[in-house]
């Protein structure tokens, strides 16, 4: 027979609590520097958090003694807003809290930029040559809610299914606003600079959002893109559009209905700054009202070589203007005005016989290289010596004059205005150690010729160097903007043409590039 269990008398006492089983949490203070330094503990609610903050700030009130707090942050809440500062390799990196209207933007922007600025902090930095750069850091935009059910890309999935198509078909907003570091191992790389068959996957898992008004899982989106939006390593975080904190499966911290664009750099003037912030929400705002739904276009080679000029980055970003424009969004063309001389600051001009040439820097793609032993670990290089510019010509006519590079004719391409024509040139600036091929030669200095068939002479040339022409190359940086300024016009020429008779240069066509002169390629056979 089976034995009852006996229950215990109620008169057995409970069994004691070992004292190294008891988890209590204490404030260390420590004076340190002529400071009091708080270690806070870790609180489970904010509002225990904040009284221990206000006990703290009132003993420090009476005592009239300076304290520092350390610790544990407070716990999550959404009715908590925080600025983070933190110290990154170069950059110091600042999260603001977030704005609800436009004046609370403006004003956390322009405040930034002056704090700054009063710390002897800058948000540009200026090459050896004179280069005007930016620092290097990212002017990420995030966009969401409060709390994540307040955030429009999980209230409305096909948000985010319109900003990625409208990304994709209009690579000036890829490469108007980001740093020189682009490309598949960029910062910000775009779906197609990955692998090939990565559009195709994209344009199914677009297909596989809920339309506006259909009931959608808020963890949905996160799983149709998560594995899309990815750099060439599977890196969730090294994406143009990353969803980290969209709706994660990993935990509370990755839910919080947070969409990141990061294919934005500092750039050196806070109203530059708000003019961005201002077209991702008009952007926002646009596809609200109108769900884009255009297939994707798939660019190819011609992503990497058109729009690698500035002259149709500017004509694909008018179009995106014309879009707000029609849904009577008052943004203009004219305020990205700073941010094209910006990213694309003109080198130098020059005229004869009503032909007018000018030289403006392009966008080149850095790639990152192998692996290379290096002090305590390895290292990967960026292959920053190839360089890149464009050529744009007015005045042409006909077939009578030809445009050269170093003796090698231009592939010039008409913009549809008459006689106008544009090209890139893609040239080995310097040689460094570690680079792609690095058998080739410099190609600078660079001599532009303007050929008359007719005569069969050069009617006029420029030059342009990449560094001092007199060899004495600077090793400190510029001091202000005047020197920088100096640095670069010291590095162009309204002379050098080809003197005598000259036979004229044969075609040049690159079925990847055709847009561009490659000098790397070897010139054909005359």
């Amino acid at each position: 027979s089976e034995q009852a269990p006996q229950r215990p008398s109620e008169e057995t006492p409970e069994a004691p609590i070992e004292p190294s089983q008891i988890v209590r949490t204490a404030l260390c203070v420590e004076p340190r520097g002529g400071r009091l330094h708080v270690f806070m503990p870790p609180c489970d609610r904010l509002e225990d958090y904040l009284d221990l903050v206000a006990a703290i700030e009132k003993t420090a009130s009476d005592l009239d003694l300076p304290v520092v707090l350390e610790g544990y942050l407070p716990p999550t809440d959404d009715r908590l807003e925080q600025i983070k500062v933190t110290p990154d390799p170069g950059v110091i990196e600042v999260n603001v809290h977030p704005a609800e209207n436009w004046e609370q933007l403006k004003h956390t922007t322009t405040t930034l930029y002056e704090d700054a600025r009063q710390s002897r902090l800058g948000t540009e930095k200026f090459d050896l040559d004179g280069k005007h750069t930016g620092t290097g850091g990212g002017n990420h935009i995030v966009l969401g809610g409060r709390t994540p059910a307040d955030s429009p890309f999980l209230r409305r999935p096909d948000l985010l299914k319109s900003l990625i198509g409208y990304w994709q078909n209009h690579p000036s907003l890829s490469y108007l606003f980001s740093g020189r570091f682009i490309g598949p191992t960029s910062q910000a790389p775009r779906v197609d600079e990955g692998r090939r068959d990565a559009l195709y996957e994209l344009e199914l898992a677009r297909s596989l959002v809920p339309p506006p008004g259909e009931y959608c899982p808020p963890w949905l989106v996160d799983r149709i893109f998560r594995n899309l939006l990815i750099d060439l390593t599977g890196n969730t975080h090294r994406a143009e559009f990353c969803i980290d904190k969209l709706y994660s499966p990993d935990g509370a911290t990755g839910r919080l209905g947070l969409v990141e664009f990061r294919g934005f750099e500092m750039p050196p003037h806070a109203r530059m700054s708000l003019t961005q912030q201002l077209l991702v929400r008009s952007l926002i705002a646009h596809f609200w009202e109108h769900p884009y739904t255009a297939k994707l276009t798939d660019w190819g080679t011609s992503l990497h070589d058109r729009f690698m000029l500035p002259y149709f980055v500017r004509q694909d970003f008018a179009d995106v203007v014309a879009d707000l424009q029609r849904d009577d969004l008052p943004v203009a063309h004219e305020w990205f005005a700073p941010h094209f001389e910006f990213r694309f600051p003109i080198i130098g001009e020059f005229g004869c016989q009503d032909i007018e040439l000018e030289l403006r820097t392009a966008i080149e793609p850095w790639y990152v290289l192998g692996e290379e032993p290096a002090s305590g670990g390895t290292a990967r290089y960026v292959d920053s010596s190839v360089e890149r510019l464009q050529v744009k010509v007015n005045g042409l006519t006909g077939d009578r004059h030809v445009i050269t590079c170093n003796g090698r004719r231009l592939p010039i391409r008409s913009t549809g205005v008459p006689g106008e024509y544009v090209a890139g040139v893609r040239y080995r600036a310097w040689a460094p150690p570690s680079c792609l091929h690095p058998t080739i030669p410099i190609h600078t200095p660079l001599v532009f010729d303007i050929l008359d068939t007719w005569s069969m002479r050069s009617v006029g040339a420029c030059t342009y160097h990449v560094m001092n022409p007199s060899g004495r190359n600077p090793e400190t940086f510029p001091v202000n903007a005047f020197e920088a300024e100096s640095r670069r016009t010291a590095r162009f020429f309204l002379m050098g043409h080809t003197p005598g008779a000259i036979e004229i240069p044969p075609h040049e066509q690159n079925p990847s590039i055709p847009l561009t002169l490659d000098l790397r390629q070897a010139p054909p056979l005359r």
